[in-house]
């Protein structure tokens, strides 16, 4: 690590994150066509993003930054591949078996699947032995998270914590980071067996949504736990929440995936495959 990269890191703990972010959050909801104009202009030049991809293509006709940032792509833009995929675009960080119940954060860093799925030693319990892969969204990609597989929702859980940046500096850095971040976890059931789907949150991100439940974060400094009434089922491939700006996304398999050969640290696109699913049974 450079010392740019460690002070990065070091600067970030005293700073008021959720403050900043909500104040991020207001600037990026604003109406005002000349102040969201010259937001998305600049974004657009300063990360070059493509607009050639999104279903509306000039940056004038989004009513705030929030709606450019989540922008819908062309039905086209995204192919699905084959087995587990990609649920955003990103770069593939990490990946591989959650041994011991430990994940694998940066090289010589991990952080405990039950420290990221809110505490709970039972839900822990049915990810040991399983698969993990994290992919960050840089402020550049596509910002909508899709299904990797087919699941039903089978709970929610809101988790609260600091807003620390997510980038692979401060990953290389802050110890059990995704575990430290607000994040909202959500639980499916597969045909695979149990699979979560953790959005992490970071500095300046303003908010989390889900299409079942709207905008979740940011809530109370208390962990939620929500169910619901009527069964979510989504599809591979189907939108399952949104950033509004960037972040990190953290899947658990209870079952192991036989991954890619794909290089920790390689971009992906949304709906590309990462593995196919090694089924053992029981579900």
């Amino acid at each position: 690590m450079t010392f740019s990269q460690k002070a990065f890191s070091l600067l970030q703990y005293p700073l008021p994150h959720h403050a900043l972010s909500r104040l991020t959050g207001k600037f990026a909801q604003c109406d005002n066509r000349w102040v969201k104009d010259t937001l998305i202009k600049a974004f657009i030049k300063r990360f070059n993003v493509d607009m050639s991809q999104a279903l509306e293509p000039d940056p004038t006709a989004y009513a705030t930054f929030n709606d450019f940032f989540t922008r819908a792509l062309k039905a086209d833009a995204r192919p699905l591949g084959e087995g587990i995929l990609s649920p955003a675009d990103g770069t593939l960080s990490q990946y591989g078996r959650l041994q011991a119940g430990q994940l694998v954060q940066a090289k010589g860093h991990t952080y405990s699947a039950q420290t990221l799925l809110g505490g709970d030693t039972a839900l822990a319990e049915e990810f040991l032995g399983g698969s993990f892969a994290t992919v960050y969204l840089s402020p550049r990609d596509y910002h909508r998270v899709h299904m990797p597989a087919t699941g039903t929702l089978r709970e929610m859980i809101y988790v609260p914590g600091r807003l620390f940046s997510v980038n692979q500096a401060t990953a290389n850095y802050v110890p059990g980071l995704f575990a430290r971040n607000e994040r909202l976890v959500c639980i499916f059931d597969t045909e695979q067996g149990p699979m979560a789907m953790v959005l992490v949150g970071a500095m300046i991100v303003a908010a989390i949504e889900t299409v079942w439940s709207g905008q979740v974060t940011p809530l109370s400094g208390e962990p939620q736990r929500m169910q619901f009434g009527q069964p979510i089922m989504l599809e591979k491939g189907a939108e399952m929440g949104r950033f509004k700006l960037g972040s990190t996304v953290v899947m658990c398999f209870a079952n192991q995936v036989n991954f890619a050969e794909i290089p920790p640290g390689t971009m992906v696109s949304m709906g590309s495959s990462l593995g196919d699913m090694t089924h053992t049974g029981g579900y």
